[in-house]
């Protein structure tokens, strides 16, 4: 095929890579060590390049061809590796373990920098060219965290917006939204921008030993969007669970009798909206988009009835037969929550307060709390990528992986959120991962320009490819195809030529 001549840049990506250590494996396919990959689009040719996160995790494992750090589903011991870990397993110390920095998750940018990111408290720098690991960032020097989420917002100063959870400070547990500025001033260029770390501001977690697990947040024009579900992290049982030698996996629980809590934070007051909204009980990790109507905050997020997901990838079930026995007990569910934050205040008790042409509903209770339905706009896609240029505002489409009952994607799917239209691209043997939109220059509407996937092939004689749809019609535009052996990967980002620093500088 022929790609746009306008395409210049990379596509960098990252995911879990490597399983097995020496005579170690790890149990779970999300605690693989980082592996990252990158395709360059230079004058119509792609160049292909994949290396491992040098992380600390990575340089012990292998130093001591075991593994020796433990990851989320995979607990080690004992660890040598005493540069990571602390010494002393006394309750305390360990109650909040020192995590992994093996970030294997997504890719941020920060100002000119790019970092791979996971779920700790720990970030590394990478050079997007090279795929060299650069230095490494501990985000709870600067701000009182021990988890972040890899999906961080980007304003449109270029800030950078994320959220952590803050475990037992203070004798509280919070969720805290801070922000990472996208240039410091001069005569502080030698500093690191992490020093300019500004709290936005936190949240109480409503229990101070369960706070809720989440992947990602909402942004709006003026409100950060945070869903609090009853999906959660058991302190005292991760504390212990070393000691009790299972895995920090095993500490999350899901109570489906539980509310799911829905906060809205003013951006410009740092205040949260005091009036309190709740929904049913959900599980979710991926926000698609959220935007202000008459009044009213939209967002859509993707949804599950249980946790099924994660179990879904202990190795022990990714077997040779995989396809035909992973099977998702619970379907994802693509929902559009519409919450009225301006309404009649004597409104009746009972009464739908949702203005907007939506199946959704918002119900005042007795109480003055809120009771959220939403409306569902599709089923079975996943990974979804919005044009971020329309992040925080009012879109129409969702590019996102296309998955039927087992939890490996077989399409790629555009979804037309006003029409419910959908578009796929799809062909036998082919695991595509997540698309990501890369805008034409000078392009007027949204969803002008084409899409990004690697697809893996299901056969192992068949090699991988670098798929390139136009993101209008979803036509094939071209492919690369890449004589290696590639993995499924999670999230990654695209980065124009003009926001890559060549090595010079």
């Amino acid at each position: 095929g022929q790609l746009p001549t306008w395409l210049q840049g990379i596509l960098l990506r990252n995911g879990p890579g490597m399983h097995t250590i020496g005579d170690s494996k790890y149990n779970h396919w999300f605690d693989g060590l980082a592996l990252l990959h990158s395709f360059t689009f230079k004058n119509g040719e792609v160049y292909y390049r994949s290396k491992y996160l040098r992380s600390d995790t990575y340089n012990c494992n292998i130093e001591a061809n075991r593994i020796v750090v433990s990851e989320f589903g995979t607990m080690a011991y004992p660890d040598p590796c005493k540069n990571i870990f602390s010494k002393a397993f006394t309750y305390l110390s360990h109650t909040i373990p020192e995590f992994t920095d093996n970030c294997l998750i997504n890719i941020m940018k920060t100002g000119d920098d790019f970092y791979a990111t996971g779920e700790t408290n720990f970030i590394r720098k990478i050079n997007p060219q090279t795929l060299e690991t650069l230095e490494k960032v501990d985000y709870s020097k600067y701000v009182a965290v021990n988890l972040a989420t890899s999906h961080p917002h980007y304003d449109s100063a270029g800030n950078v917006l994320n959220m952590g959870t803050s475990i037992v400070d203070k004798g509280k547990t919070k969720y805290v939204l801070f922000k990472i500025p996208s240039s410091v001033p001069e005569q502080e260029k030698k500093k690191s921008r992490f020093k300019h770390l500004e709290v936005v501001c936190s949240i109480p977690s409503q229990s101070l030993l369960h706070p809720s697990y989440y992947h990602s947040f909402g942004l709006t024009e003026n409100y950060i969007i945070f869903v609090e579900q009853p999906f959660r992290l058991d302190i005292v049982k991760l504390a212990t669970a070393y000691i009790r030698g299972v895995n920090w996996a095993s500490c999350l629980a899901y109570n489906k009798d539980d509310k799911t809590w829905f906060h809205f934070i003013d951006r410009k007051t740092k205040k949260e909206v005091s009036t309190k909204f709740y929904g049913d009980a959900l599980v979710f990790f991926h926000h698609i988009n959220a935007y202000e109507e008459d009044g009213h905050i939209i967002f859509d997020l993707i949804a599950y009835t249980d946790n099924s997901l994660y179990d879904m990838f202990y190795l022990k079930n990714l077997d040779k037969d995989f396809e035909e026995h992973a099977k998702l007990t619970s379907f994802p569910t693509c929902k559009r929550f519409v919450v009225p934050l301006q309404y009649d205040k004597d409104a009746e008790v009972g009464s739908n307060l949702v203005r907007l042409a939506s199946t959704a509903t918002a119900v005042k209770e007795k109480d003055g709390n809120i009771y959220c339905q939403p409306e569902i706009l599709c089923e079975g896609i996943e990974l979804p990528r919005i044009n971020y240029g329309y992040n925080g505002k009012k879109y129409k489409y969702v590019f996102a992986t296309k998955v039927q009952w087992s939890p490996i994607p077989t399409q790629i799917a555009k979804f037309n959120t006003q029409t419910k239209e959908m578009l796929h691209w799809g062909q036998d043997h082919c695991w595509p991962s997540e698309p990501v939109f890369v805008p034409r220059p000078d392009a007027k509407e949204e969803d002008d320009g084409v899409v990004l996937t690697c697809i893996v092939k299901s056969d192992p004689k068949e090699p991988p490819f670098l798929l390139v749809l136009d993101a209008k019609t979803f036509t094939e535009l071209g492919r690369a195809t890449v004589n290696v052996e590639m993995h499924m990967d999670l999230h990654g980002i695209f980065i124009p030529e003009q926001a890559v620093k060549t090595e010079t500088e």
